[in-house]
């Protein structure tokens, strides 16, 4: 899988399309979730697009900075048709990699994450700082990632 991280006005349109495609697949129709997925924030966050030889978006991620030397991970997700094979742990790694390199004071990671996924992430260090509550009808948490 090759990665590529781009900022919102960089993307080509087919890109935007694809990420689009994707997120409402998974967010909206996948997980029964009437919401609004594409949201301003979209225009100042950082993409991170995981894509196969053959340009297929496999894996996404948004990065944004967040005060405090903080940053945040969000709109983590896997293309369902390839979905077991270590996409999402490829994704998270290089997304705390992209973190560094764009904002190298970062000092804690945010995410906010499907209760379902606890234990995935914390494999990559992050600690819950919630307790679980219904975001869209789906149980979520708080977590952070400490980085100095």
């Amino acid at each position: 899988m090759n990665f590529t991280t781009i900022a919102f006005d960089q993307l080509t349109v087919r890109q935007l399309y694809q990420i689009y495609k994707l997120r409402v697949a998974v967010f909206v129709v996948e997980q029964h979730c009437p919401y609004q997925e594409v949201d301003d924030t979209d225009l100042t966050a950082w993409h991170l697009l995981g894509q196969d030889q053959q340009g297929h978006l496999i894996a996404y991620a948004r990065l944004m900075q967040e005060a405090n030397h903080q940053a945040r991970i969000g709109r983590v997700l896997t293309n369902p048709d390839f979905r077991g094979q270590g996409a999402g742990k490829q994704l998270v790694q290089r997304a705390l990699e992209q973190v560094n390199a764009l904002w190298p004071e970062t000092s804690q990671v945010n995410i906010q994450a499907q209760h379902y996924l606890d234990r995935f992430y914390r494999r990559f260090g992050f600690e819950p700082v919630s307790a679980v509550y219904l975001e869209d009808g789906i149980p979520h948490q708080d977590m952070v990632l400490k980085l100095r």
